[in-house]
């Protein structure tokens, strides 16, 4: 499991040669972890998932888990490099990652199942591939678990804090944390909301309001990270906004890091020095509740 590299081959596939090795001599000097896939059955779905290793485990020994959520709903992980992952195995933790449904790659029918269900059989598909992982895996840490996503993930990781205690620390980036509030000031459009939900807003306000992670801001037990870039026209700042507020009028344990000149593709495609700072947040913050070894 390496960085890409350039490769040629004949138009059908065979002969492939690889060209250049502009990652070697990186490679030569950080450990990589090689995601392991597992499946598990849910409500009549076939779900994807994997683990990877942190480095350093030895033995015997147990180590807190952070449980990934993609964004979309409707992208998809799969089997390639991915540095976010590797940074945090790397940091000590387990990394735990699924394509529930909605995810791509499955079927129309799989990924249509989220519509009309955010936060429904999507968040249990997570939560038993969480489960899946934990039956397999003897090394993770069962009381230091954590959670994480960006954008949908985020919406869901938002979702799962106001659902479940089951997690000792969470981070929400720049999530869908408020549906009625991105209705029509989202660059996605307006029509994103209403074929997720279903519905327009004024005409079933309730489903607006149940599908939104801030209505059930007063359940959260979680400690959140809350992650946005000031820049961002796909979740627009107000539903960070929105969440923090919330959470610190009632008293909840909650930091909220802003990062100027920045878009919803921060984590992608963001300054190398705003990449770096979010990674120092994010691992912060882990470390503060889940204590990784050094």
């Amino acid at each position: 499991m390496t960085p890409a590299e350039i490769f040629v081959a004949s138009a059908d596939g065979s002969g492939e040669r690889q060209l250049t090795e502009l990652n070697r001599p990186w490679r030569e000097e950080v450990a990589l972890s090689r995601p392991e896939r597992f499946r598990y059955a849910r409500a009549g779905f076939e779900v994807d998932g994997w683990v990877m290793r942190p480095f350093g485990l030895r033995p015997g020994t147990r180590r807190p888990l952070l449980l990934n959520i993609h964004g979309g709903p409707h992208a998809r992980y799969g089997q390639a490099f991915f540095d976010e992952f590797q940074v945090y195995a790397g940091a000590g933790y387990v990394v735990v990652y699924t394509n529930p449904r909605g995810s791509q790659g499955y079927g129309e029918a799989f990924t249509c199942a989220v519509i009309r269900d955010w936060g429904g059989g999507d968040y249990a598909d997570v939560m038993a591939g969480l489960d899946e992982a934990l039956r397999r895996c003897d090394f993770i840490d069962a009381d230091r678990l954590g959670v994480m996503g960006g954008s949908y993930g985020g919406f869901l990781t938002s979702w799962i804090v106001g659902h479940t205690d089951r997690f000792k620390a969470a981070c929400s980036e720049r999530a869908v944390n408020d549906q009625w509030g991105m209705f029509g000031t989202s660059d996605i459009g307006h029509l994103f909301n209403m074929v997720e939900l279903g519905v327009l807003p004024w005409e079933d306000p309730s489903e607006y309001l149940d599908r939104s992670p801030v209505s059930y801001a007063k359940h959260v037990t979680t400690p959140l990270l809350i992650l946005h870039s000031e820049d961002d026209l796909r979740c627009p700042m107000g539903q960070a906004e929105q969440l923090f507020v919330a959470l610190k009028k009632l008293r909840k344990d909650v930091l909220f890091v802003r990062f100027p000149d920045e878009n919803h593709e921060l984590s992608r495609s963001g300054k190398p020095r705003h990449r770096l700072a979010r990674f120092r947040h994010i691992l912060d913050w882990f470390a503060k509740y889940l204590s990784p070894p050094a």
